[in-house]
């Protein structure tokens, strides 16, 4: 299974976020750091807001927590609020896709119950068990002479 850009960047503004989840992050400092696009940010910070999993505040003092303690926010409830419009494949669409074996396809079931242990899997960890360290712990580099 591949996870989407949005997914990926989604999760790693998520990451930081739970190493300093009482800190309201803003969408310019998350995509500096992690050299994202502060347009395609924006979009799932809205995307997790939507979901219940970040809570948003515009102006001064504003930008993004956690909604709930990242203990309380396992990973496969991310990834499905991030995938949710991309099917694993075309078959699983809502609307079924174009596929013309579906009749006689034994492979369908086996990818959703593949999709399903996958997302079993990540749904035994939180985003606590993932949240990189506070930046203040992080070694900078020293200035180059």
């Amino acid at each position: 299974m591949r996870l989407t850009s949005f997914t990926d960047f989604g999760l790693r503004a998520l990451m930081r976020m739970a190493s300093e989840p009482d800190r309201a992050y803003s969408t310019a400092e998350l995509a500096d750091e992690f050299s994202l696009s502060r347009h395609h940010l924006t979009k799932i910070m809205a995307t997790l807001a939507q979901a219940g999993i970040v809570t948003t505040r515009r102006g001064g003092g504003g930008g993004a927590r956690l909604a709930r303690p990242a203990s309380e926010i396992s990973l496969g409830d991310i990834i499905r609020v991030l995938e949710n419009d991309q099917a694993l494949v075309n078959c699983f669409a809502t609307d079924g896709g174009d596929c013309s074996i579906t009749p006689n396809c034994r492979l369908k079931s086996r990818l959703r119950e593949a999709e399903t242990a996958f997302l079993a899997e990540l749904d035994r960890s939180a985003l606590t068990d993932i949240a990189l360290p506070p930046l203040a712990a992080l070694p900078h580099a020293s200035p180059q002479s």
